[in-house]
């Protein structure tokens, strides 16, 4: 039986520009190949967690126009429930993404429909959260929301998922309900004023989010891999050498293949092993949804290739990154 995600956010049509570097403000850069693809991180998250094995059911809001048909459309085909996909009478979302040769990008969101979907939205869908075995979330839909989905998720004993991004303040009456956290080291500053640059600063940062009520944070650090901690252990997940061409959707990719791998009952190192895999392949293509690897892809790569570093030093310094991380009723999963 495969594990039951719920994914609650956005959805967004990425258009897409690859230029040699990135504009600096005020800049104009010529040239670069013009790309259109499925987005939005909620949407992303979704698509990989259905690619990487899990039923998914995908809550959201989309407009009724030429982005929003292909949305739903793209969704269906990936084998995501939408029943609790809404249209709305705003514009359906969009992102402008630069990419630089070097696989580094800029992005630029206009929200559109994802603004509207709302607490009721998720009173609507509560029955598809009593059957839940993992529940995702992320910020580009509003935070009474997101809250609200949180409440409902950890109410019905459900693995409460929250990528923190993009990265803003967040009240400690939600991360209360958060069973993991996963932000990067860009998120983990913004939520706890430390700088993440090193694995002490990673352990520094990783209590003051557990002080708060999260029962195990994942920081994502790119291609060196996943830091999670929890009250009694911390550890370094190590990551996978991969040439990267697209960054934009790795740690939506990372967060959809976490959420199945932990509904399925996987312990926490494999899990993260696992989406860390997942999130490895995503920056080898361009686009977001297009990126996602299917499950026997992440599996050749846990087979195939072994990770770039192991260990817990505590004074390796950390490369930026720009990623973006069960229970009853079924026999495999677990609460963690």
């Amino acid at each position: 039986m495969k594990a039951k995600i719920v994914v609650v956010g956005s959805s967004n049509t990425d258009m897409i520009l690859k230029l040699d570097r990135i504009p600096k403000p005020g800049e104009t850069v010529l040239g670069g190949e013009f790309i259109t693809a499925a987005g939005g991180k909620g949407a992303n998250q979704a698509t990989a967690a259905a690619k990487a094995g899990g039923a998914v059911t995908f809550i959201a809001r989309v407009g009724h126009d030429m982005f929003g048909d292909q949305a739903v459309a793209g969704f269906i085909e990936s084998g995501i429930n939408v029943d609790h996909v809404q249209r709305d009478k705003s514009p359906s979302g969009v992102a402008l993404i630069f990419v630089g040769k070097d696989g580094e990008n800029s992005i630029a969101v206009g929200g559109g429909a994802n603004g509207k979907l709302s607490p009721a939205d998720i009173k609507k869908a509560k029955t598809t959260f009593a059957t839940a075995h993992a529940v995702i979330m992320q910020l580009e839909t509003p935070l009474e929301t997101v809250q609200a989905a949180a409440e409902l998720a950890d109410a019905k004993g459900a693995i409460v998922i929250l990528n923190p991004a993009p990265a803003q303040k967040l009240p400690d009456s939600l991360l209360k309900k958060i069973s993991i956290l996963t932000p990067n080291e860009t998120e983990a500053e913004l939520l706890t004023g430390i700088r993440v640059i090193d694995d002490a600063s990673c352990s520094k940062a990783a209590d003051a989010l557990l002080r708060k009520g999260i029962k195990t944070v994942i920081i994502t650090l790119g291609s060196r891999g996943s830091y999670v901690a929890t009250s009694k252990s911390k550890q370094l997940v190590p990551g996978f050498k991969v040439k990267p061409v697209d960054t934009t959707a790795a740690g939506d990719t990372f967060n959809g293949a976490l959420a199945v791998a932990l509904a399925e009952g996987k312990p926490m190192r494999d899990a993260v092993r696992f989406a860390n895999a997942a999130g490895a392949i995503s920056v080898t293509r361009m686009g977001a949804q297009p990126s996602a690897p299917k499950r026997a892809e992440i599996e050749k790569l846990l087979a195939g290739q072994k990770p770039t570093s192991a260990g817990n030093a505590t004074s390796r310094r950390i490369r930026p990154s720009t990623n973006g991380s069960a229970r009853k009723k079924s026999p495999v999963a677990k609460k963690v």
